[in-house]
């Protein structure tokens, strides 16, 4: 008898939240990887699937192995297919483990990948696209673990203004008078690892347009193994949801003993569907595959088979040109 072809490897989740793509893996002790290509970002780095490298920023939550196990061969890949340094944003608590990791590679590899590393204290910013940051904030773990905030930065002119001709208002300004100020827009919240707390709560989190979180356990006798993990459970989300103002919140980091045809009943018991409808599962393969086909219908395209969408940015191929790929051994 011939033996078994191995399984086959799992898709990324996909999911379609205009203007913005959610893709990734995300299972509960295995691997993390989250990708939003129309912000050049990833969160957290388990796993590297390929259209992960054509991504300049990693945000890290936190040091756990099924979060940060694919990050130096993001980074020698990147570097391996002429794309240019990968930047590493993280906890400024976990930054010297991360460059003994990188520097481990240095003498296995005997070569040097060169990255770019931004830890960052709560509340400290680094800009990713122009206008537009992201905010680290702490959460609760077992170990040192950021939320973070993708925040757009608009300038408006002040409200007493409005109105003013434009005269007027270049007299302001060439006095040397501040005639605008500052909005910040919550794009994007990831909040990964937790337990139930305060970082919930922010404002920058709670109107985020679209929330990222884990949600590790749902069974009615897992509260207490979520509590001792410092992980979300479903009851925990249910209680969220009430105060939340996303246009979705994405559940991540399930676990696979979870049936996702369950866990999407259990969550509409407790909410009603209107307030369930909100939440999205990334790795719902065949729900979201349904979802993406009906966006197509509505725009007036054909479905595709697949349920992925054609790649319509200016990204660079992820394989580079082969001139510009350095010699490996």
């Amino acid at each position: 008898m011939l033996p078994k072809p191995p399984p086959r490897e799992q898709s990324v989740g996909f999911l379609y939240i205009p203007p913005y793509r959610i893709v990734g893996t995300s299972v509960a002790g295995e691997a993390t990887a989250i990708q939003i290509p129309e912000l050049d970002l990833c969160f957290d780095m388990g796993a590297c699937p390929r259209p992960m490298l054509a991504s300049k920023f990693v945000a890290v939550s936190h040091g756990h192995m099924d979060h940060i196990g694919g990050l130096a061969y993001y980074c020698s890949q990147r570097a391996f297919q002429g794309m240019g340094p990968g930047t590493i944003v993280c906890p400024k608590a976990i930054a010297p483990a991360i460059e003994k990791m990188m520097a481990g590679y240095v003498d296995l590899e005997n070569q040097k990948t060169p990255y770019n590393l931004v830890p960052l204290e709560p509340e400290q910013t680094v800009e990713i696209k122009n206008n537009i940051v992201l905010k680290a904030f702490p959460v609760e773990h077992t170990v040192p673990t950021s939320g973070y905030a993708v925040i757009e930065r608009r300038s408006k002119l002040k409200p007493e203004l409005v109105g003013l001709p434009q005269e007027k208002l270049m007299e302001l300004r060439d006095r040397g008078e501040e005639i605008t100020r500052v909005l910040e827009i919550p794009l994007v919240a990831y909040i990964m690892d937790t337990s139930p707390g305060a970082a919930m709560l922010r404002e920058d989190v709670r109107k985020a347009q679209i929330i990222i979180a884990e949600c590790t356990f749902f069974e009615p006798d897992h509260k207490d193994r979520a509590k001792t993990g410092a992980h979300l459970h479903a009851d925990d989300v249910v209680e969220w949801l009430r105060v939340l103002e996303c246009q979705k919140l994405v559940l991540t980091h399930i676990s696979r003993r979870t049936n996702l045809g369950v866990a999407r009943k259990q969550l509409q018991q407790a909410l009603g569907r209107a307030k369930a409808d909100k939440v999205e599962f990334l790795m719902d393969f065949k729900t979201n595959k349904e979802r993406y086909e009906r966006q197509q219908m509505d725009a007036g395209e054909h479905p595709t088979q697949t349920g992925v969408p054609p790649r319509r940015d200016s990204r660079p191929d992820v394989r580079g040109p082969r001139e510009q790929r350095p010699a490996r051994s």
